[in-house]
């Protein structure tokens, strides 16, 4: 179960949903993260009362387009399995929502098991019968939940 923050500047409504189905689309592709697993907060700046600051650090020109993707999962994926879904990130965004892949930002910070409450104030994954310990992961490299 992924938490997904996508933040883009100059974005209305269509291209925040187009950048979210996008991320979405990216993470059932390549971390096989269940479909109807979907948690996103979607934020457009103005460039006045909010915006984002960026450079061309690494060599990497970015301008007004700018998304910054920010994904919080459960530990355990690969590098390989993240550079996929870096890579799908940028294909998709570009595709749905016309972000050339050079301004997608995407930054992935991980955690484990008892760091999430999916409501009812319940770590959901530590007390849920037959759920994996912290950590574990199916025969792809999945958490059986998707996380």
């Amino acid at each position: 179960m992924p938490f997904v923050r996508v933040d883009a500047l100059g974005a209305g409504p269509e291209r925040l949903d187009a950048l979210g189905r996008a991320v979405h689309d990216a993470l059932v592709e390549t971390l096989g993260i269940p479909p109807d697993d979907r948690f996103q907060v979607l934020t457009g700046h103005d460039g006045t009362r909010s915006t984002l600051r960026y450079d061309d650090y690494l060599g990497v020109h970015r301008d007004e387009g700018i998304v910054y993707v920010a994904i919080t999962m459960r530990s355990g994926r690969p590098p390989e399995r993240k550079q996929a879904l870096y890579r799908r990130i940028a294909e998709l965004a570009q595709k749905y929502a016309g972000t050339e892949p050079r301004n997608v930002f995407v930054t992935v910070t991980e955690n484990e098991s008892a760091d999430w409450s999916l409501g009812d104030g319940v770590a959901q994954y530590l007390v849920r019968p037959g759920a994996p310990a912290s950590g574990a992961h199916g025969p792809a490299g999945e958490t059986p939940s998707g996380a």
